[in-house]
């Protein structure tokens, strides 16, 4: 829990600029508006730390998103500018090209990670066609991340990632020192692919998880027990890419 969530806004909001002024002065923020708490939060300070002319938000419904009016709330409450990219075309065509090359065809994983992906790849896309350039957002959190709920060069991709230190009870807090609807900071959250909430498919709550981060139990053993063994299989994805000739120092 943060104890001045305040003062804790306020210092993300100046790292940002502090990362801008570094990395690209002209830039405009690039963040994928989903509707969720996360991508809202993350395109409000970057309004706050750069101003709504260098914030672009970027809709990339798979065909119909049910809650796409989530995202337009945010673009209109934020007052950026932005743009919808349907990414049914293309996932539909990779995902025929790829399963007519394999035996057994594309697996059911591969239809989760494929939408992160292209969204990713989309972002960058519109990052570098915009005329002043443009650095894409990271908008994953601690507790996702720490059990490895994000897709490796997916959603957990970016150039700049201002919750990555935060879990999630307190990016909500964080949410409401921000000029953003409350009930966009209390959405529940889901991936909006399988028609389930993260927590049904983590199979705890995500206060459940927070816990076992602070406390190193949540007090359920088995929950306990399902959280380490979704840390360790999925290390692989918060550690960097190993590569051959690298030596221990020491």
């Amino acid at each position: 829990m943060l104890t001045d969530p305040k003062k804790t806004k306020d210092e993300i909001v100046q790292w940002i600029r502090d990362y801008f002024t570094e990395n690209g002065p002209e830039c405009s923020a690039v963040v994928g508006i989903s509707g969720g708490k996360d991508s809202t939060i993350v395109a409000a300070l970057c309004v706050e730390a750069l101003g709504k002319d260098r914030v672009f938000g970027v809709m990339m419904p798979n065909g119909i998103q049910a809650d796409i009016k989530d995202s337009i709330q945010v673009v209109k409450a934020l007052g950026i500018s932005s743009v919808t990219v349907n990414i049914s075309g293309a996932y539909s065509k990779l995902m025929a090209a790829v399963g007519s090359g394999l035996e057994d065809g594309v697996s059911e994983q591969t239809k989760v990670n494929l939408p992160p992906r292209l969204r990713m790849a989309t972002l960058y896309a519109v990052a570098q066609s915009l005329p002043s350039g443009g650095r894409v957002a990271n908008t994953c959190n601690m507790s996702e991340d720490y059990v490895g709920y994000s897709t490796k060069f997916g959603d957990s991709a970016g150039d700049f990632s201002p919750l990555a230190n935060l879990m999630v009870h307190e990016v909500r807090q964080i949410g409401y020192e921000l000029p953003v609807p409350r009930e966009l900071v209390d959405k529940t959250p889901a991936d909006g692919l399988c028609g389930k909430t993260d927590e049904d498919n983590l199979g705890f709550t995500y206060a459940q998880l927070d816990d076992y981060i602070v406390n190193g139990t949540c007090g359920i053993l088995p929950i306990d027990h399902a959280i380490w063994m979704m840390h360790q299989r999925n290390l692989h994805k918060l550690r960097p890419m190993p590569a051959f000739g690298e030596h221990e120092q020491g």
